[in-house]
């Protein structure tokens, strides 16, 4: 295992620590309404799965490329929201806050994470 390497799946597991922590918080913060604020937890649970899989078996391609599929799903799939973040940012009115920052939070970690895992694709060839 490269350091490269290393450093994805050490990347898959703080990244999926902290969006497991995010989507949490975000289902506290919504009073435990909104069963939609745990999708960054289930993402985090995810790639934290890839991580373990990709560091502890000879399987080390499988668990960079999930982690990665899941950071551009996670980046992909939270885009819809940042029309709310850019009026959050600016002081208007969104449709929620917590919804606002949780996803934008997302696309932040995994932009993150598609990162940590191109540069380890590209430099290990």
């Amino acid at each position: 295992m490269t350091d490269r390497t290393q450093s994805v799946f050490t990347a898959g597991f703080v990244v999926g620590t902290l969006l497991s922590a995010l989507g949490v918080g975000a289902w506290v913060l919504t009073d435990f309404a909104s069963m939609t604020a745990l999708i960054p937890a289930l993402f985090g649970v995810l790639i934290i799965g890839f991580a373990s899989v990709g560091r502890a078996t000879d399987r080390e391609r499988l668990g960079m490329y999930g982690i990665g599929a899941l950071g551009a799903l996670g980046v992909l799939g939270s885009l819809r929201a940042v029309p709310d973040i850019i009026a959050l940012v600016t002081g208007g009115d969104g449709d929620s806050a917590v919804a606002a920052t949780s996803q934008g939070l997302m696309i932040v970690l995994g932009l993150v994470l598609v990162a940590v895992v191109a540069r380890a694709v590209i430099t290990d060839r």
